[in-house]
């Protein structure tokens, strides 16, 4: 079993392709880089200024050490964050544990 968190968001109106162009450039790389498995990202189907983003962990302590090592990052901080921050309305959050199989069917191709 892993720790999955899964973030949705609803974005200012008409900023959904943009925001999803600065994740997709900008910010899934720096996720990468501090350690986080990005398992899937992207717009609404329904409402393209809504949108999902699922992160994988191992457990609660590579969540916590993982998203310290992000957020206070130079790569964060100094790049995508405020574009980021400036398109998010609402943030919800939850955290759940899935094994693998099911974290692989979430997976974006």
């Amino acid at each position: 079993m892993k720790t999955v968190e899964f973030l949705l968001y609803t974005l200012k109106p008409g900023s959904g392709n943009n925001f999803h162009r600065i994740m997709k450039e900008q910010s899934a790389p720096c996720h990468r880089a501090a350690g986080m498995d990005i398992v899937a990202f992207g717009n609404s189907v329904e409402d393209n200024d809504a949108y999902y983003l699922i992160r994988a962990y191992d457990d609660l302590t590579h969540l916590n050490t993982s998203q310290e090592r992000f957020y206070r990052s130079p790569a964060w901080r100094e790049g995508p964050r405020q574009a980021i921050i400036d398109k998010i309305s609402v943030s919800v959050k939850t955290v759940m544990e899935l094994s693998d199989s099911a974290i692989d069917g979430l997976r974006n191709s």
